[in-house]
């Protein structure tokens, strides 16, 4: 089977950087900021992007270019004889499918929304009746499945016209439109009369709010945003050549990526402080809260279906590109052509996804957590917490061990072709301070998640001294 390339070097840009935008960007960083004390967290998060995203990033592109494989079979290309490595390829492989179970779910309430706003029904409504529009679509397992069903059909229809005329040019314009959006949604944001509060919240670090819990949470963060860790990044890596170096493209890619997330908070937090939203509202401040802010500002329902619609995209960016990850790795496994592959991993992906769609409904007695947790939760917990930085780790330990493929063989790579390029003097913190850095995120996030309502890990070991 004949490797796919992909036709431009800005199609490899926006739809790697398409992977990494997602509701991570628009969906959880808002919310997190919030909830982490506003311009305290957003330094942080942009610090770890730096230090600890960028060069992941870096080796996972490197790993996919070198190997011209996916994630499943890359290891098999770079690791020495009898080793051992491969066995991640498999782990990324379902943890590509885990992300999706309830990343689709999510995408489609946006979807919901969106169309919910174009249609006017929520529109015209009460605060109170404003705040009864998640729940109530929550609660409703037709709507619940029934939107994540188009979703799933919608991503694998774009990628059955193949990684060109499907994946790339339906990315790249979804990609600009995205942009696009943001900026009108900004600059409408900007001219709200709380816009002064709500940026000076979002964007003036207060360094007393810094504790242990916002360190953490822009760590993990910075990887969920990026969707490091599962081989998203190193799929795209094998379909480029080697003309331009990887360290500017990541760079690059980060820079949008980034653009995405500070955005959206500049969408957001005006807003919020306009119309008296609370900013640490949560999970639900993007559906709940700004369901209120449209219903409560001049033309909402336009400005509802503009700020919706951007969101859609940049969800659906992320989809059709892990998607293409999940196809790629079963068609190597496989040797199936595209359109087949399509149809059965689009029917897999459907049926692995209807838990999480009734995980709110008919199975809302499943909490596998604390109250309140529910089938999203355990799936999240699996990758953002287990899989994101165990796998970044794997990687890691792969391209600067000699024991794997070797840092001599990973810098070489990495620097092939035009523009920046990485150092050698940066050897010690890839190979040791990287490697400890993502375990300590692993293992804090491990002891200080909330497994029953009052228990964590660290409290218990607390509790026996």
């Amino acid at each position: 089977m004949s490797r796919e390339r992909l036709g431009s070097r800005l199609g490899f840009i926006l739809l790697s950087a398409g992977c990494a935008i997602g509701v991570g960007n628009v969906w959880k960083f808002p919310w997190m900021a919030g909830q982490y004390g506003g311009g305290a967290f957003v330094l942080l998060y942009l610090i770890f992007l730096v230090i600890l995203g960028l060069p992941v990033m870096v080796m996972e592109f490197s790993l996919g270019r070198a190997s011209q494989a996916s994630p499943v079979k890359l290891y098999q290309k770079l690791e020495k004889p009898g080793q051992k490595w491969h066995f991640h390829g498999y782990g990324a492989l379902v943890a590509n499918f885990l992300l999706m179970m309830f990343y689709t779910s999510v995408t489609g309430w946006i979807l919901r929304y969106f169309t919910g706003f174009v249609g006017g029904e929520m529109t015209g409504l009460t605060d109170v009746e404003s705040g009864k529009l998640f729940g109530n679509m929550m609660g409703d397992p037709v709507v619940m499945v029934g939107f994540m069903a188009i979703v799933v059909v919608l991503g694998f229809l774009i990628l059955s016209f193949g990684l060109q005329k499907g994946v790339e040019r339906v990315t790249k314009v979804m990609m600009i439109a995205l942009l696009l959006l943001m900026i009108v949604l900004a600059v409408n944001s900007f001219t709200l009369s709380g816009a002064k509060e709500g940026l000076e919240f979002y964007l003036k670090p207060d360094l007393s709010k810094i504790n242990g819990s916002v360190v953490v949470g822009a760590m993990n963060q910075a990887f969920f945003t990026l969707s490091l860790g599962i081989g998203s990044m190193a799929i795209f890596g094998s379909y480029i050549g080697k003309e331009r170096s990887l360290m500017g493209e990541s760079i690059n890619i980060l820079v949008l990526d980034t653009f995405v997330a500070i955005v959206a908070g500049l969408i957001i937090f005006p807003a919020c402080f306009t119309f008296d939203v609370p900013a640490s509202a949560g999970p639900s401040l993007l559906f709940e809260s700004m369901a209120r802010v449209f219903n409560n500002m001049s033309g909402g329902r336009w400005w509802g279906s503009l700020f919706f619609l951007f969101m859609f995209f940049a969800a659906m960016s992320t989809i059709v590109a892990v998607f293409e990850n999940i196809l790629a790795c079963v068609r190597e496994l496989t040797g199936w052509g595209r359109v087949k592959a399509c149809v059965i991993c689009g029917v897999a992906v459907l049926v692995l996804s209807v838990p999480c769609a009734l995980g709110f409904n008919l199975w809302s007695d499943f909490v596998p957590f604390a109250s309140g947790s529910a089938v999203l939760d355990l799936e999240d917990f699996l990758v953002s917490f287990c899989a994101l930085p165990l796998g970044a780790l794997c990687y890691v330990l792969f391209c600067v061990s000699k024991k794997g493929w070797g840092f001599d063989n990973f810098l070489a790579e990495a620097n092939a072709g035009k523009g920046l390029k990485l150092k050698r003097w940066m050897r010690p913190y890839l190979t040791y301070v990287l490697p400890l850095v993502i375990l300590v995120i692993f293992v804090i996030g491990m002891v200080t998640f909330p497994f029953a309502d009052g228990f964590t890990v660290w409290d218990w070991v607390k509790g026996l001294f």
